[in-house]
């Protein structure tokens, strides 16, 4: 029982790396808030600063989040929320990459199925169409001429 009670504990207390990797910095890095490498960065240092303040005072992971989503407004979420238009920027990568599989399999099944036509040799292209009552006509006049 007791064990069950701790990872409670432990489930409500946001880690405040976990709070650092959820929310991007600020100075243009594109880093999150533990990976931004500057060593003096404007946002980095006030944000970690401030995300202290937040656990100390025995807020939750969802409601510290939800402050700064307030403060800044959603860009400084390392990942979009699954609410609203943003479940478009989850589901969407997978929908095309679905599409995309379905083109591929429905073209390698045509290319298969397609059968390949004869391929047209340069002695067939030079030999004309013969025509029967020419070939009998021309026989019959290189007879006459034999004798």
């Amino acid at each position: 029982m007791f064990g069950l009670a701790a990872n409670h504990l432990a489930a409500a207390e946001p880690s405040f790396q976990d709070l650092e990797e959820s929310l991007t910095c600020q100075c243009g890095c594109g880093l999150t808030v533990h990976s931004c490498n500057h060593l003096q960065c404007p946002s980095a240092i006030p944000l970690r600063q401030e995300i202290r303040e937040h656990i100390a005072l025995g807020e939750g992971k969802d409601t510290i989040l939800a402050h700064f989503a307030g403060k800044y407004g959603e860009k400084i979420l390392s990942a979009p929320t699954m609410t609203g238009f943003n479940v478009t920027a989850w589901v969407t990568p997978f929908i095309v990459v679905g599409i995309g599989a379905i083109f591929v399999s429905l073209t390698l099944l045509r290319w298969r199925r397609r059968t390949p036509e004869p391929i047209a040799t340069p002695a067939d292209a030079a030999k004309p169409a013969v025509n029967a009552e020419l070939e009998r006509k021309l026989e019959r006049e290189l007879d006459d001429l034999d004798i």
